[in-house]
């Protein structure tokens, strides 16, 4: 399984409309309200033989509100 992180910057006031959604979707392993830029912060896995980009474009920028996303690639847990 391949780990990566979705910031996600969403329309005004949809913050928790959007992390509902996400959540009721059962896509995200894990999502989190953050401070800055975005906010909020997704973790999601999947599979070796899958695209990142398929996916986020597919199964995560699709929900109603969501303004912009950017995808983070991370390559070693510690």
């Amino acid at each position: 399984m391949i780990p990566f992180f979705v910031q996600i910057k969403c329309q005004l006031g949809k913050t928790y409309q959007v992390a509902n959604a996400i959540a009721d979707a059962e896509v995200a392993s894990e999502i989190y309200s953050t401070s800055g830029d975005f906010d909020l912060l997704a973790k999601f896995y999947i599979n070796d033989d899958e695209d990142i980009g398929h996916f986020v474009a597919n199964k995560v920028q699709v929900f109603e509100g969501i303004q912009d996303t950017r995808t983070i690639i991370t390559f070693k847990a510690f």
